[in-house]
C-alpha cells in the first residue's frame, strides 16, 4: 500500500496527463497480477469494481471520529486540519503518527474493506476500520480514507487508468476502454491486459454503460444541417433510464449509474420475459393513460428517490418507460451498428411474444408479486416504443416541434440514422431542440442561510459551470451566479440536511460545499461580468428544478454560456 500511495503522491504532484499516465503504467508493470488488479480499482477511486453492488456503509462522521480517536487530536485540532485540506484523507495523512509494525499490502487492504462491507452494525464496522487504519502507515491511511470516500483528488480519471493499462501491457487504449465498458471492472480488465486476453471480455449485464448525450440546436435549419437522414422523436420531460433485462430479472439505472428500480416497482414486470437478454435506453415519464401522453416532470418527481412506493402512489402517479434505443441484445453489443439497424432490432425485440418467467423472479424490491390480481391495474407499468418520425425540410421539423410542444413535451430529438451509439459522449449525432427560455445545468458550490421565514435553512445557492484553469488547462468549476427561488420549502429543508453533511468549509453564514448537486436554472438575460470567475453573470436567475439524475460532470460549460450570450447579443 505504501508503494501505491507513493505513486498517488507523484500523480497528484503533476498537472500533465501524460505524466500521470506514465506513473500509473510504471506502477502497474511493477506489480504482481493480484496486486495490479486491486490497485487499478483503487486508482479509479473505488473500493470495489463498478459492477459490484458491494458498499462499505460507513459514513463520513464515523470516519471522522475514528481518525480523531487514533490521532489523539481534539475536535478543534481536527477541524483546523480539515479546513486546511478540505479532505479527510489528507487530514488522516497529516495527523496520524507512524509507529512500529505499520505497513499493509494492497491485497490486505482490499480484504479488510470487504470485511467491513460484510460486517453488520456500526460497532463491528468501526472496529474493523480502526484496526485497518492502525496497521497502515500515515501515508497509506491517507489513501485508504480517500478510496473509502470515493475521491482520490489527484487528478486521475478512470480514462487515464485505461490509457495507463494499455501503455503498460502493450495494447491500445480503445481495446482497454471497450473491455472495461463490457466488464464494468477495471481490475479484471487489467488482468486480461496482462495476460494478452482483452478480446475475451464479455458483456456483463446489470452494470450500466455510459449514456449517449445530445447537443443543443436552436432552429429547425440547424437541426437538419448536420446529416442527410434523420429520425425525429419527442423530447420527453422525464428521467433518462437504462434497462437491463435477462429473463425475469430487470433493473433500471439512471444517468448517474445509480440503480432506481425500487422507485418504479411496476416497470420490471412490463419487461420481464423479453425473449433475449437486452440493454435498453429510454425515458421514464409520469403517464396520463387517458390522454396517452407524458405528464410534467413535477408529477414524476413525487416518485424519485422512493424506497417504498405505496399502492396509492402507483395509482395516482403511474409511469411509462418510453424506449428509443437498444445497446445490447441476444449476446451482441450493438453500439457500433447504425441507429437505423438498432431501431429495427428494437422494434423486433419489443414486438416479440414474451417468454414465461418464474414468479419468484417477478418479486419486486418491496416483496410483493407485481402480477397479483388485486394490484394488476396499478402495479403493471407500461413499456412503449417511443414514436419516431422523419423530416426532410425545416418546415416539417417546425411542424413536428409544434406538435411535440402541444403534447406537453420539451421539444424534439433529431438523430442521425447512420450514427453509432457513443457511451458517455456528447457530439452532433444526436441533437436536442427545445427553444425555450435558456436554461443551464449548474453545480452548487456554496450555500448561505436565508432570511425571513427561511432563517435557519440554507436557501441561497451559489452555482458554477465548467471552465478551464488558465495555467494547467484542467477542467474546473467557475461560479456564474446565485439563486434563492424556485424550490419548495420541503426541497430546501431536505437540501439543507444534505449540505450540512457535505460541507467543505464553514465560513459562518456561508458554507462551501462538495460540488455534487446539479440544478437547472433559468434566467432572463446574460451579461459579461468580472464578478464571477466564469466572466459572465445571469440576470434574474431562478431554479427550475433539482437534477438528481445528473452528475456534476454533466453540468454545462463556459462554452455553452458563450453560445447563449452571443445568440442573445445578436437578437438585441
Amino acid at each position: 500500500m505504501q508503494q501505491l500511495s507513493t505513486a498517488c503522491e507523484r500523480i497528484a504532484a503533476t498537472t500533465k496527463k501524460l505524466e500521470k499516465t506514465a506513473i500509473v503504467a510504471e506502477y502497474l508493470k511493477s506489480c504482481a497480477t493480484e496486486e495490479a488488479t486491486v490497485s487499478a480499482t483503487f486508482l479509479s477511486g473505488r473500493a470495489f469494481p463498478a459492477w459490484e453492488e458491494t458498499t462499505l456503509q460507513i459514513g463520513r462522521r464515523s470516519l471522522w471520529q475514528i481518525v480523531g480517536e487514533l490521532s489523539g487530536k481534539t475536535d478543534a485540532e481536527l477541524t483546523a486540519a480539515y479546513r486546511r485540506h478540505g479532505d479527510l484523507g489528507a487530514v488522516a495523512g497529516e495527523i496520524l503518527r507512524p509507529h512500529s509494525g505499520q505497513g499493509l499490502e494492497v491485497t490486505e487492504v482490499e480484504n479488510s474493506l470487504r470485511q467491513i462491507a460484510a460486517a453488520r452494525g456500526p460497532a463491528a464496522k468501526a472496529a474493523l476500520l480502526r484496526d485497518l487504519l492502525r496497521r497502515a502507515t500515515p501515508l497509506g491511511a491517507k489513501y485508504i480514507v480517500k478510496i473509502m470516500t470515493g475521491d482520490l483528488r489527484i487528478g486521475l480519471k478512470e480514462s487515464l487508468v485505461e490509457e495507463a493499462i494499455a501503455r503498460a501491457f502493450s495494447t491500445t487504449a480503445g481495446e482497454t476502454q471497450r473491455a472495461n465498458m463490457l466488464l464494468g471492472d477495471i481490475g479484471e480488465t487489467t488482468r486480461l491486459a496482462m495476460e494478452g486476453r482483452l478480446s475475451d471480455a464479455k458483456m456483463r449485464l446489470f452494470h450500466p454503460l455510459g449514456f449517449m448525450l445530445a447537443s443543443p440546436v436552436e432552429s429547425a435549419e440547424d437541426g437538419l444541417s448536420y446529416f442527410a437522414e434523420v429520425a425525429v422523436e419527442d423530447k420527453y420531460d422525464g428521467i433518462r433510464a437504462q434497462a437491463h433485462v435477462s429473463g425475469g430479472d430487470v433493473k433500471f439505472f439512471s444517468r448517474t449509474k445509480d440503480e432506481i428500480t425500487e422507485s418504479f416497482p411496476e416497470l420490471p414486470a412490463a419487461l420481464a420475459g423479453v425473449p433475449r437478454d437486452a440493454i435498453l435506453d429510454g425515458e421514464i415519464v409520469a403517464w396520463d393513460s387517458t390522454e396517452q401522453r407524458a405528464r410534467p416532470f413535477s408529477v414524476l418527481q413525487r416518485r424519485l428517490g422512493r424506497k417504498k412506493v405505496s399502492q396509492q402512489m402507483l395509482r395516482d402517479t403511474p409511469v411509462a418507460y418510453l424506449v428509443f434505443d437498444v445497446l445490447y441484445a441476444g449476446g451482441e453489443l450493438l453500439i457500433d451498428r447504425p441507429l437505423v439497424e438498432r431501431a429495427r432490432i428494437l422494434d423486433e425485440l419489443l414486438s416479440a411474444p414474451r417468454l414465461p418467467v418464474q414468479a419468484a423472479n417477478l418479486r419486486g424490491s418491496q416483496g410483493s408479486l407485481v402480477f397479483d390480481a388485486d394490484q394488476a391495474e396499478c402495479a403493471i407499468g407500461r413499456v412503449i416504443r417511443a414514436p419516431v418520425s422523419g423530416a426532410t425540410s425545416a418546415e416539417e421539423l417546425e411542424s413536428l416541434f409544434a406538435a411535440a410542444r402541444s403534447r406537453g413535451n420539451e421539444g424534439l430529438m433529431v438523430k442521425d440514422l447512420s450514427s453509432s451509439y457513443t457511451p458517455g459522449k456528447r457530439g452532433k449525432s444526436w441533437l436536442k431542440m427545445k427553444r425555450e427560455l435558456a436554461t443551464l445545468d449548474v453545480v452548487v458550490t456554496a450555500v448561505e442561510y436565508g432570511h425571513g421565514k427561511r432563517i435557519g435553512v440554507l436557501s441561497d445557492y451559489t452555482f458554477a459551470v465548467w471552465g478551464r484553469d488558465s495555467e494547467t488547462d484542467e477542467p474546473r468549476l467557475v461560479n456564474i451566479g446565485k439563486a434563492y427561488s424556485g424550490l419548495t420549502d420541503f426541497e430546501i429543508s431536505e437540501m439543507t440536511k444534505w449540505f450540512l453533511g457535505h460541507t467543505i468549509a464553514d465560513q459562518g453564514f456561508r458554507l462551501v460545499v462538495e460540488p455534487k448537486v446539479v440544478l437547472e436554472v433559468a434566467f432572463n438575460n446574460m451579461m459579461r461580468s468580472d464578478r464571477h470567475d466564469s466572466g459572465y453573470a445571469l440576470r434574474f436567475p431562478r431554479i427550475v428544478r433539482l437534477r438528481p439524475d445528473k452528475s456534476a460532470e454533466e453540468a454545462d460549460t463556459v462554452e455553452r454560456v458563450e453560445e447563449i450570450f452571443h445568440r442573445q447579443h445578436k437578437r438585441e
